[in-house]
This record gives structure tokens, C-alpha cells and sequence, in this order.
């Protein structure tokens, strides 16, 4: 099931590269380190050291990694989780594919408001959880109380904080939560959910598609941990089993589901695996049928192998270098300047990922509205001897090694390592921490264990700027509550943000993200690196697959033995 014990083969391969450093243009050096990787992971038995056990019929099973928290959208804030959370609820709006505006193809008919404060969501009639209770508007209205509610302990409780009344279930320094429940936040009949906000927020409509405002049942809060193993949601399908650590999870179509799609499969088996290599031989031998994300090794053949059976679109992220700011070695900005300089993004593009990455001028990708080709300016561009001068300026201690973090298993060795050989000809000595599975990492980087550069990566949520903004970097959204893990708080940052939440329409609220992006350029608490190329291939047996807007393979709609439910 690919539980494959992980890569001990650094060491070795980072002394030959640092050889061949010295004798080797960048790309040149890059590509070795594709080469040297694939080796290191074959000759350890990582390539193919799983044995999946089959599909049932009518089913097809999906790569999945190690989620780091319990199955519960308000606690789901990283991307294995999500595809699970995604399969089982369905979001109140969804987006057009094309102009990226909100459509009502989900569980709301209308999101209204006349001031931008004051918002009517509208529900449609005859949703039903999988345990058969209706979805009404107090589903919602208790789940957001209870994801917002700090005595929760829920990852996106951040995504609530511009409700009226949201401070009031902040615990303070003094004392607990001054109240459980929201203002700004009622339920006025069985499908009508009022919202006052505290100040205007344009684009509210669009976050309601992210999957922390997705309903609970009543059954959830008899029993979170119970349920967080075997989620009950609103979405096309249902789990049929408790989630396994290091297996994954079984989820049936719902019959009843109210829709517009329905499953067309029996089902989906969620499967954990902890090497994207792995993965990609179960697809080749028929053992796994649907692989999002292709390892480095497959860039170069998987089109030609895989034919009308491989999927590409340009992904809606970024993968960007996340310094711990609460670690004195990185609280000069020149520092961070320094390491982001010294990254060759082109070479590691074009050697490592054979194209299928396009290097980062923005801290947002170009498919949402708001992004601004070369807003990074020259801190995203490579300028080595700039760099050395910085970090000789700050006072930097280049004898004591940079430590770069990252997670096990997900085709992150190659690229890593390029960029510690590029710090290396800054005159800096580098040590690799990425013998962490994905749960893990995300765990010590909330809990501020890490003590130098991490991988910190962006998947949209709903298609605008401010998702690349304030989820990440705004002072409200700190971790554990919120998924700012560099631990960047700025005023003037949190201002520039504010002064976008107020713009009149969602188009004018983008141009005064603008604001809020250049002051994130210049203090720089992350390295915006490269954003991706979606890569999906799959078996004979399915058919009919394709991305949605974020990213993510449409399950409901993959056909199995080429016959739809």
C-alpha cells in the first residue's frame, strides 16, 4: 500500500553534487540531480515496493497522501485532507472554470447583500447528510460557531474573523472565550443564513467555497474525534469506512444526493501512499488508477506513455521558501533577501522539473484575478554576488549550516537540493531535514519547530489574490488557527488588507490587494519560488477525468469500465 520506508540516501548524493558544482553549469548540475535521485530511490527499493491490493468493482482508487489532522472541513487546511473533505461535502458556491466568478451550482441558491456588511445566504431546498437529517441553515450556522470558537482547536477558525462577534470567542490572555457564539451570525429559517460582517468584505461570496464553511450534522457533536475518523458530509460520496492511518479511506456513492452530479462510479478508495514513486508504478501495473502529480522521473515520458490517458493544466499555487521568523538567524530581512536571491529559479524549472514548473515573480500564480507579472521584482530574480553582499552586511554566520525542511515521499529531494548547492555558491554549508512524512512536517512547522527555510506551499481556495495574502501572512491567521506559519505579523500589512476587504466590488477589491502584496515584497517572510503544472494519468478501466478550477480531480465524475451509475 506503499508504506515504503523512507530515503537515507542524502548524504551521498549531496556530496557528488556539491562536486559536481564546481564543474557544471546550473543546469546542467540540475539535471545530475534528477539523475542521481532517480538512481538513489531505485537502487533503495522505493520504485516499486508496493503491492496495492484491487478495487472492488464499479469502484477506483486515488492517490492520497498522510492528512495531517482528523477528517473535519474546519480543520482541514492542507491538501491530502482536502480531496477527502471535497469527495464528502459539497460547498455552498462553486466557480466558473473560465471567468472565475461564483456560480450557484452547490448547496446555495443565492448570496446576496446591498452593502457588502450585511449578506443573505440562501439555501437549496432538499440537501440531506448521508445519515439521512436534513442540511439546514443551522448546520451551518453551528459549524462555522464551532470552527471560529478557539476552545475548538480548528485549523481554519482564521476564515471566520471577519464576522461581527468573532473576537468574543477568541480566548484572551486573561481568561477564556467570551462567548460561543457569533454576532453577526443566525440562522432565520430552515434554508435562510443572515451574516453581518464587521466591516465590508467584497469578495465574501468567494470564500464561501472554501470547504470551512461546509455544514455539520447534529451527530459530529456527540462525538468530534469519532466522527473526524468517519465524516458524515452532504457531498456525492459517503465514507463506507473508518479512515486508516497509512491505508486511507472507502467512500460509496450517495443515492440520495441532492446535487447536480451525482457519482458516476460505485465509489472511490482513497489510498495512502508515502512516495510519489510508488504510486506512479502502481498506475503503470494497473494496481492504483488515478495519480495527481507526477514523480521527477516521469516528467520527460509520462505524455508519450500514458497518451490520451494523461491529464495537464496550469495549477492554481505556488511553492514558495517559508523562513521562520521567530528564529533570530532570519529576522533580518537582508537575510531573506540573501537566500531568495541566491535561488536560480529558471535553472531549477527548466533541469529539474523539464518545464512542467514556471518560476514565481508574485506571491499569487497568473490564473487568479490580481496577479501582477514581476510584482516580486528583484528579490525573485538571481543575483548571487547581491546575495553574498546582503548576508556579509546582516552579519550572517556562514559557518553554521542553513537547515532546509520539507516532506518525505513527495518528489521534493531533486529540487531541494539544488537549492542548497545554490546557497552553497553564496558561501553558505546546508543540511537537509526531509525525512518527514507530510503530517508530520505540516505538525512541527505549526508548532514552530522548524529552524530554517521550509517548503511552504498554496493551493487555491476560491480565485482571488487575497487567498494568497491573508491566509498565509495576515496576523489574524497565525497557526495553529490559521495557516501562517512563517509567523509574519505587520500592521501595515493587516491595514493593506483591510483597505481590500472595503473596495466596493470584487474587481476593486483586487487592485487594492495590490498594496498589500508590495508591502509582503518588501519585508519578504517567504521566497515565492515556482508555481506548478497539474499532471494526472490513469488506468484503462476509468474514463472522464478532469480538474476542477482548484486543482483537484473531479471524482464524481470519473466513469469506471467505461459505463456510468
Amino acid at each position: 500500500m506503499g508504506t515504503c520506508g523512507l530515503w537515507e540516501g542524502a548524504g551521498l548524493s549531496e556530496t557528488i553534487l556539491s562536486e559536481t558544482m564546481r564543474r557544471r553549469s546550473p543546469v546542467a548540475t540540475l539535471f545530475a540531480v534528477v539523475v542521481l535521485t532517480v538512481v538513489v530511490l531505485t537502487a533503495s527499493g522505493l520504485a516499486g515496493c508496493s503491492s496495492a491490493p484491487s478495487t472492488p468493482p464499479g469502484m477506483f482508487s486515488v492517490y492520497l497522501g498522510e492528512p495531517q489532522r482528523p477528517l473535519v472541513p474546519g480543520n482541514t487546511t492542507e491538501t491530502e485532507g482536502a480531496k477527502v473533505i471535497g469527495a464528502v461535502w459539497t460547498p455552498l458556491v462553486t466557480f466558473d472554470k473560465e471567468s472565475r466568478a461564483v456560480t450557484y451550482d452547490g448547496a446555495a441558491e443565492s448570496v446576496t447583500s446591498s452593502d457588502n456588511v450585511h449578506w443573505t445566504i440562501k439555501l437549496r431546498p432538499g440537501w440531506t447528510f448521508h445519515d439521512g437529517t436534513a442540511v439546514t441553515a443551522e448546520s451551518y450556522v453551528r459549524a462555522w460557531n464551532y470552527t471560529a470558537l478557539s476552545t475548538s482547536a480548528q485549523g481554519a477558525s482564521y476564515f471566520f474573523s471577519n464576522i461581527q462577534g468573532y473576537d468574543d470567542l477568541q480566548a484572551g490572555d486573561d481568561g477564556g472565550p467570551a462567548a460561543t457564539e457569533m454576532t453577526g451570525l443566525w440562522a432565520v429559517d430552515k434554508d435562510t443564513i443572515k451574516v453581518t460582517l464587521a466591516a465590508p468584505f467584497a469578495i465574501f461570496p468567494l470564500t464561501l467555497g472554501y470547504h470551512a464553511f461546509d455544514p455539520l450534522p447534529e451527530v459530529f457533536y456527540a462525538d468530534p474525534t469519532a466522527f473526524g475518523k468517519k465524516p458524515i458530509g452532504n457531498g456525492p460520496f459517503r465514507a463506507d469506512t473508518e479512515w486508516v492511518p497509512g491505508r486511507g479511506i472507502a467512500l460509496s456513492r450517495f443515492d440520495d444526493y441532492a446535487g447536480m452530479d451525482k457519482a458516476k462510479s460505485r465509489g472511490v478508495v482513497l489510498r495512502v501512499y508515502t512516495e510519489l514513486s510508488t504510486g506512479y508504478t502502481d498506475v503503470l501495473a494497473g494496481n492504483l488508477d488515478i495519480l495527481k502529480n507526477l514523480p521527477p522521473d516521469a516528467y520527460a515520458s509520462a505524455k508519450d506513455i500514458f497518451g490520451d490517458r494523461y491529464l495537464e493544466q496550469s495549477s492554481p499555487d505556488i511553492t514558495s521558501l517559508g523562513f521562520p521568523l521567530y528564529d533570530p538567524r532570519y529576522a533580518d530581512v537582508r537575510v531573506r533577501r540573501a537566500l531568495s536571491m541566491a535561488i536560480d529559479r529558471k535553472a531549477i524549472t527548466e533541469a529539474i522539473f523539464l518545464g512542467t514548473r514556471v518560476p514565481a515573480d508574485s506571491f499569487a500564480p497568473p490564473t487568479v484575478v490580481g496577479y501582477r507579472a514581476g510584482a516580486c521584482g528583484k528579490w525573485c530574480e538571481y543575483h548571487p554576488d547581491e546575495a553574498k553582499q546582503l548576508l556579509a552586511e546582516a552579519g550572517f554566520d556562514t559557518a553554521a549550516p542553513v537547515e532546509i525542511w520539507f516532506n518525505a515521499g513527495a518528489g521534493h529531494d531533486g529540487w531541494m537540493i539544488a537549492v542548497g548547492n545554490m546557497f552553497r555558491k553564496i558561501g553558505l554549508t546546508y543540511k537537509l531535514r526531509g525525512n518527514l512524512q507530510f503530517n508530520e512536517f505540516l505538525s512541527k512547522r505549526d508548532a514552530k519547530e522548524m529552524n530554517g527555510p521550509f517548503r511552504l506551499a498554496w493551493l487555491m481556495d476560491y480565485p482571488s489574490i487575497e487567498n494568497f495574502l491573508a491566509p498565509q501572512y495576515a496576523t489574524a491567521a497565525l497557526a495553529p488557527t490559521g495557516s501562517n506559519t512563517t509567523f509574519y505579523s505587520s500592521q501595515a500589512f493587516d491595514a493593506a488588507l483591510a483597505a481590500g476587504d472595503r473596495a466596493p466590488t470584487i474587481e476593486a477589491a483586487s487592485i487594492a490587494y495590490e498594496r498589500a502584496e508590495d508591502i509582503l515584497v518588501d519585508d519578504l517572510p517567504a521566497a515565492p519560488l515556482f508555481h506548478g503544472l497539474d499532471q494526472a494519468v490513469w488506468t484503462k478501466r476509468v474514463s472522464n477525468v478532469e480538474y476542477d478550477i482548484l486543482g483537484e480531480i473531479v471524482l464524481a465524475n470519473v466513469i469506471v469500465d467505461g459505463e456510468a451509475v
